[in-house]
């Protein structure tokens, strides 16, 4: 058995020390050492997004990233964000959207749709698709999630606004 490392982290702003194996996997430490179950295993090739978290302010494929490389970072998983609050629009755009159906790989999408909201505010459709095209989802076929990324974009820049009923 490898020998443990003492981990020093901060996951949705609580500090964290755990002793973990040198080659376990960030989202298996967040799963199943924190028990914070937003973050899927897919793929587990980094190819589906659906372990998608944050460490320091950059999304990451928690299945390629080892839990001992966020040694002193700081981490963010779907339920922190969702806590704070910081992407409560755009969960609402893909609840309006019907942007989710089973729902596996929705947390992987808010995360990396999340990071496209702050880094390109003018986005366009089509640079919405190809940023986000390194999520996978089985089920809505995208259209309703580019809607949902395209709708929050123009709610952030004033382009457009609710109707009163669905604002309240």
């Amino acid at each position: 058995m490898a020998e443990l490392h003492t981990l020093s982290l901060t996951v949705n702003g609580q500090p964290q020390q755990c002793a973990v194996q040198p080659r376990r996997h960030l989202v298996d430490f967040i799963r199943n050492d924190l028990g914070l179950k937003g973050s899927h295993l897919g793929c587990e090739h980094g190819v589906c997004g659906a372990c998608t978290v944050e460490v320091d302010g950059r999304i990451v494929r928690g299945c390629l990233t080892l839990a001992v490389q966020a040694q002193g970072c700081s981490v963010r998983t779907i339920e922190g964000l969702s806590e704070d609050g910081d992407v409560r629009d755009l969960q609402e755009a893909f609840v309006r959207h019907n942007a989710l159906q089973c729902g596996f790989c929705t947390p992987g999408m808010v995360m990396a749709a999340k990071e496209l909201l702050a880094a390109k505010p003018d986005a366009t459709r089509t640079e919405v698709r190809e940023w986000m095209s390194g999520n996978y989802c089985r089920c809505t076929g995208y259209h309703a999630i580019v809607d949902a990324i395209c709708e929050t974009l123009d709610l952030r820049a004033g382009r457009k606004s609710l109707p009163a009923q669905e604002a309240a």
